[in-house]
């Protein structure tokens, strides 16, 4: 291979590898990526949904019953599980945030630790509510 030569002060165009596995960020990364998945998954879906079922519910017992006889079925039961999870993380994690904000596990190591219990402390919840709901 031939190298062309190159004017002084032009960087190479090298090929740029980016590793978008969630699953390779540390704790924290993945916590902080979560909050705002889960923030805009509130937002856009479950904040309307949950205003159309108010709406529905207690516009009259007819829609209370038809409702009530949705969420018997396993299917929007586990939609409903992963409503849950979304808030429990997002809460979880935004507790971890306002302590950050006031310099509490700051440290790498504290840091990783909390973020590891936001991560088990949502899904443990959902799962205590799942138990419940089922």
């Amino acid at each position: 291979m031939s190298s062309v030569p190159r004017p002084a002060g032009q960087a190479t165009a090298r090929p740029k590898y980016y590793d978008l596995n969630l699953l390779n960020l540390p704790p924290p990364g993945l916590v902080s990526i979560l909050h705002r998945i889960t923030g805009v998954a509130m937002f856009a879906f479950l904040i309307p949904a949950l205003l159309m079922l108010l709406q529905c519910t207690l516009a009259g017992e007819a829609g209370f019953n038809q409702w009530k006889s949705y969420f018997a079925m396993p299917a929007v039961k586990l939609i409903v599980l992963g409503f849950i999870w979304c808030y429990m993380h997002h809460l979880f994690a935004g507790i971890r945030y306002l302590l950050l904000d006031v310099q509490v596990g700051i440290a790498k190591e504290p840091a990783r630790a909390s973020a590891n219990v936001v991560l088990v402390a949502g899904v443990v919840a959902t799962l205590l509510i799942g138990v419940r709901i089922w």
